[in-house]
């Protein structure tokens, strides 16, 4: 495979500015009027974050807070995996988990979608948790980026390893 170029499709989240925005949002919550009173909090909890306040649209306010933050810091809302609020004594709880890696069905997906809209040339093989993407024009791979990006897809996806 000597002159062909490639990259890979991933879907990772960057924990330091996941981190960042949480922090942002901690404050923001902790200094706005409309939340005194409210107990309302952000926080991690291992893998997750958790977010808490007195009613459901408080906490539903958490969470808006929360991903505006994510936006600005260049966060996909898409690798932010968040449930419903639940009632837990007198708060109210809402529980939201990152994404991470390419699961089988979401790489064979993709790998569809290049195979039936992308140039007939390019290869996809899949390997754990991300996508290669190869080809022997660089042009047929950009094509491939800009195609993927156009797509709507329920991950995340960042592009790699472009050689």
């Amino acid at each position: 495979m000597a002159g062909d170029s490639s990259f890979d499709v991933v879907s990772k989240v960057d924990r330091q500015e996941v981190d960042n925005a949480l922090n942002q949002a901690a404050k923001e919550i902790s200094q706005r009027y409309d939340f005194k009173g409210v107990d309302a909090s952000i926080a991690w909890s291992g893998e997750s974050i958790v977010m808490k306040a007195n009613s459901e649209e408080r906490v539903r306010a958490v969470l808006d807070v929360f991903e505006t933050k994510l936006v600005k810091r260049g966060v996909s809302l898409k690798a932010l995996d968040k449930g419903d609020p639940k009632a837990s004594g007198k708060e109210y709880r809402l529980d939201a988990s990152l994404k991470q890696g390419l699961s089988q069905e979401n790489a064979k997906k993709i790998a569809k979608i290049i195979r039936d809209e992308g140039p007939k040339a390019v290869k996809t093989q899949i390997t754990g948790e991300e996508l290669r993407v190869s080809s022997k024009s660089r042009d047929d791979l950009q094509s491939v980026i800009a195609l993927l990006k156009g797509a709507d897809l329920d991950v995340a996806l960042q592009f790699v390893n472009y050689r």
